[in-house]
């Protein structure tokens, strides 16, 4: 399985008791749609591993208590603590309009409002508390924050996404 085909969907946290029980923190925005989750990808020794779910019980907006088949001691568990979730691409409901996920528009060209076409989007950052797009212009990087206030419009057909940068931040790059 290749990795580029799933996206990130959280952490395993801690053990829960036992006999092999988990807790989940979930990166999403919505919890909604696992709620009925039947399985999912751990990432073991660079490898996504599939575990099928035996039960799931959320607690709170982010994080549920998890039993996986085939993980039936806690020893096992502990094995399991800290491990990256994931998902399939496909269970992905898509997004329309100015709405995206950020692996769709890696790889988008990069049109500010006012300097024109600055680059194409290399990398979403998104490990702090502003995620940060990395758009490549030639043999510079420019770094520019993901807003709502900031992104005007994505074009899916034509692969661009079209921006409006705070001012002077594009001036510190190109200049």
């Amino acid at each position: 399985m290749d990795k580029k085909d799933f996206y990130y969907l959280g952490k395993i946290v801690k053990t829960s008791g036992f006999k092999g029980s988990l807790m989940f923190f979930f990166d999403v925005d919505d919890i909604a749609p696992y709620k009925e989750l039947e399985a999912v990808f751990v990432e073991v020794g660079g490898d996504l591993i599939p575990f099928a779910i035996q039960s799931i019980k959320f607690k709170g907006s982010t994080s549920a208590y998890v039993r996986l088949e085939d993980v039936d001691s806690e020893e096992e568990a502990i094995a399991l603590t800290g491990k990256s979730l994931y998902l399939p691409l496909s269970f992905l409901p898509p997004l329309t309009g100015d709405r995206f996920y950020y692996h769709e528009v890696i790889g988008f060209k990069v049109k500010d409002a006012q300097a024109g076409p600055i680059g194409i989007l290399e990398a979403v950052m998104d490990q702090g508390p502003q995620d940060i797009f990395i758009i490549r212009f030639g043999d510079k990087e420019i770094l520019l924050p993901v807003s709502e206030e900031i992104i005007l419009k994505v074009d899916r057909s034509n692969k661009t996404l079209e921006v409006k940068a705070p001012e002077g931040l594009l001036s510190i790059y190109l200049d």
